[in-house]
């Protein structure tokens, strides 16, 4: 079972998911940190410095001091931090696409095999007739 599970983990793909993962991983924080601190500056200066991170429905006011006996916290709809990480999804998504595209113009393509040309109907014919022949 151990020679197995070595066999299947010193495969290609699963040491090739992994990189992908992790390169994901480091993908998404750079694009969160360009969205948060390019991107999401520039959008302000066009909505009139709106912070989006910072807009919320308040439900609920906090009542008392952080650490402090019967401290309750704010309660709120926190719909700029949404619009956030949608315009971040957008990005990331404009990112893969850019990336994927770009390895499709790189990516060497195969030559395409000429397919297989199978007997003509006179040599089936031919074949069939013989096969008769050694019969008899």
């Amino acid at each position: 079972m151990i020679k197995e599970f070595k066999k299947f983990i010193m495969t290609g793909n699963v040491i090739e998911f992994a990189v992908a993962v992790i390169m994901a991983g480091a993908t998404a924080l750079v694009v969160s940190g360009f969205v948060s601190d390019i991107m999401m500056p520039i959008v302000g200066a066009f909505t009139g410095g709106i912070d989006f991170a910072n807009l919320k429905i308040v439900l609920s006011e906090a009542s008392g001091l952080p650490g402090e006996k019967g401290y309750i916290p704010e309660n709120a709809i926190r719909y700029g931090a949404w619009v956030n990480s949608i315009i971040n999804l957008f990005i990331v998504g404009m990112v893969m696409f850019t990336v994927v595209k770009a390895y499709q113009k790189i990516k060497p393509v195969p030559p395409k095999a000429s397919p297989k040309k199978g007997p003509t109907s006179e040599e089936i014919l031919l074949e069939i007739r013989d096969l008769l022949k050694a019969k008899s």
